[in-house]
């Protein structure tokens, strides 16, 4: 992630210490830009995870949204989409960035579980600030699959879905699933965010690689089939508990019983197109991401 420390001496004799260090919040800017590009992907794996039968699957899923509501209801719960990264993925990226600079010491790349320890605590309060927008999300993608228009939620945008949720069920509904959100986040960001900065730094002392796209496409095509495959249960969970009618579900615990039901399988379901849109969405952060902190470079600090 941030690299290193470089160390001159002054004609004086004082020493110069440039630090390389990167903008907090690009993290949420690159994942906004990458959400756009994947949305429609998020949205079919929504409708796939939270069917309780298996009667389609992914291209059969895209066909029924695009003929019966038109090929824009692809990008339905765009705005809660780009929202919630805009407040999860800024929260996890940044809370990684900084405290991961605070602990290098010079030029010294961090101790895997360090990374670990510091995506973990990232993620998990990631995916509270982000909770309310998600849950929208959610809602926003899973409206078309309501046959009666009547009973669809309808929310305009992201804002409208935010205080519509609050006045009709209470504020508290913001944080409906939050405990999976927070579980997957944390999972998440282990595996999108730690794992990523650990592949990128074994990639580059291998020696074959060099701190380009190339490596940037490699160490985050890894880190997102890592992430998709540790969080596709915890997902499928949250999906199902934001979606839920009030009184659906008594507990996370029912919800995790009702799932079960339809086998170990039930817990994967959606995962090609999850991986299909994770990868990619990984893919495109980072290099978007990398991109960003070329353009936007924070200034050097001259000690």
């Amino acid at each position: 992630m941030s690299a290193q420390v470089k160390e001159g001496v002054k004609p004086s004799g004082a020493v110069k210490v440039t630090a390389k260090k990167h903008k907090w919040y690009l993290g949420g800017i690159a994942s906004a830009m990458a959400a756009c590009v994947t949305h429609p992907l998020d949205l079919l794996k929504v409708h796939l995870q939270t069917q309780q039968q298996v009667k389609q699957r992914l291209l059969s899923m895209a066909v029924h949204v695009v003929r019966t509501q038109g090929v824009f209801a692809l990008y339905n719960g765009l705005s809660a989409s780009v929202m919630r990264q805009l407040t999860y993925s800024t929260t996890r990226y940044g809370l990684y960035e900084v405290v991961s600079a605070e602990l290098r010491k010079g030029n010294e790349p961090l101790p895997f579980y360090q990374k670990v320890v510091i995506g973990s605590v990232s993620g998990f309060l990631g995916g509270i600030v982000g909770n309310p927008a998600d849950m929208v999300n959610v809602r926003m993608q899973n409206d078309v699959k309501t046959l009666d228009k009547a009973l669809r939620r309808n929310y305009k945008h992201v804002f409208d879905g935010l205080y519509r949720t609050a006045t009709e069920e209470g504020v508290s509904t913001w944080m409906k699933g939050v405990t999976m959100t927070s579980s997957r986040a944390l999972l998440m960001t282990v595996a999108q965010v730690a794992c990523y900065d650990q592949a990128k730094q074994l990639l580059l002392a291998s020696g074959y690689f060099k701190d380009n796209i190339v490596a940037h496409f490699t160490a985050s095509f890894i880190a997102g089939t890592i992430a998709t495959s540790i969080t596709q249960p915890v997902d499928v969970m949250k999906t199902r508990l934001m979606e839920a009618k009030p009184g659906q579900y008594k507990s996370v615990a029912h919800c995790i019983l009702f799932t079960a039901k339809l086998g170990p399988m039930g817990f994967y379901k959606g995962f090609i197109p999850a991986w299909v849109r994770l990868a990619p969405h990984t893919i495109i952060t980072w290099i978007f991401l990398e991109q960003l902190r070329l353009l936007f470079p924070v200034k050097q600090a001259v000690m």
